[in-house]
């Protein structure tokens, strides 16, 4: 039988997987394994952020991005390699352009609390802007909400693989996650940039997962298997939680990161800016991807050369024109 395509995303509800109750958890794990293997994209509610800690998050977020360039630069460490700190306008491009997207955008990551984890050194510090005061709070609160709900997808993951529920636990903790608040700025000529910049051109995202913050803005699309982009709604109390690529390699492409992109609105209305969050969680860097022994077979061979996650994330951030090899 032919799988059906969607033409949008399924919605869930992570209080179904946190209930209790063996019934609703059991159809959350099918029902996101199945978004997983067909478009890749779920939207997600109680996932933790409550409606004061979001509005307050977008708060700081728009104050900082609404100071001056020469401001807001003063956070830009280019040795870290765009891992954290700000990252200026048309620096990061997708794989294979060269056309820088039309966004900014400041990178929160990793504080490791335990002094004995060997990871602690792995991560630069983390960069705080002094003049918007409430910023490292609402970032680290949102980054830790968005590392445990992502920590129950990625158990719902595991089950679904038929796997033990915990697999991925001591792969995460500590992991090099990075919160994204972006900041598509306006443009006030579009006759002034690139002919082809965008907001953000098709890509796959590097990560196990993502989950986005602020899908319901105009603009985001997904590409599915017949090539036909899809726009992406969220209501506001959702995220959006997709596969990746370090994911997709590991299950030897059974659940699917999907390509995505943010497309530029209409000329008229070139002039607004879009805010989004994604939380792009990351594994530790020793953790392998080669391809689970499950999800090989004679009707799915193995398709990549085994990595590991640090490497693959290494060559990817070469790729987006973040780091210099």
């Amino acid at each position: 039988m032919q799988e059906q395509l969607l033409d949008e995303i399924p919605s869930l509800d992570l209080a179904d997987f946190r209930s209790g109750d063996p019934a609703r958890k059991a159809a959350f794990v099918q029902a996101l394994g199945a978004a997983y293997q067909n478009i890749g994209f779920v939207a997600l509610k109680n996932h933790g952020l409550s409606d004061a800690q979001t509005a307050a998050l977008y708060a700081d977020v728009q104050q900082f991005f609404q100071l001056p360039d020469a401001a807001k630069q003063a956070y830009e460490v280019p040795e870290l390699a765009g891992q954290r700190g700000y990252i200026s306008k048309g620096k990061e491009h997708a794989k294979g352009r060269n056309t820088g997207d039309l966004k900014e955008f400041y990178h929160v990551g990793q504080e490791v609390e335990d002094a004995t984890d060997p990871v602690r050194h792995e991560y630069p510090a983390n960069i705080w802007p002094t003049e918007v005061p409430g910023f490292h709070q609402s970032t680290f609160t949102a980054y830790r909400t968005l590392e445990s709900a992502g920590t129950d997808v990625l158990r719902a993951i595991a089950l679904y693989l038929e796997l033990p529920e915990h697999y991925f636990d001591a792969k995460v903790k500590s992991g090099n996650s990075i919160l994204r608040p972006i900041h598509y700025f306006p443009i006030e000529d579009p006759d002034a940039v690139p002919a082809d910049a965008v907001r953000a051109a098709e890509h796959g995202d590097i990560n196990l997962i993502t989950l986005l913050m602020g899908a319901s803005a105009d603009g985001l699309q997904v590409k599915r298997r017949d090539g036909q982009w899809i726009a992406i709604t969220a209501l506001p109390d959702q995220i959006v939680v997709n596969v990746g690529d370090m994911l997709q390699r590991l299950t030897n492409g059974v659940l699917k990161s999907t390509i995505h992109r943010v497309v530029n609105p209409p000329r008229e209305r070139m002039n607004s800016p879009r805010y989004s969050i994604p939380f792009f969680m990351h594994p530790r860097s020793e953790m392998s991807l080669a391809a689970l022994e499950s999800c090989v077979s004679a009707d799915n061979p193995k398709q990549e050369a085994d990595i590991t996650a640090g490497e693959f994330l290494n060559e990817r951030l070469i790729e987006l024109g973040l780091k210099k090899k």
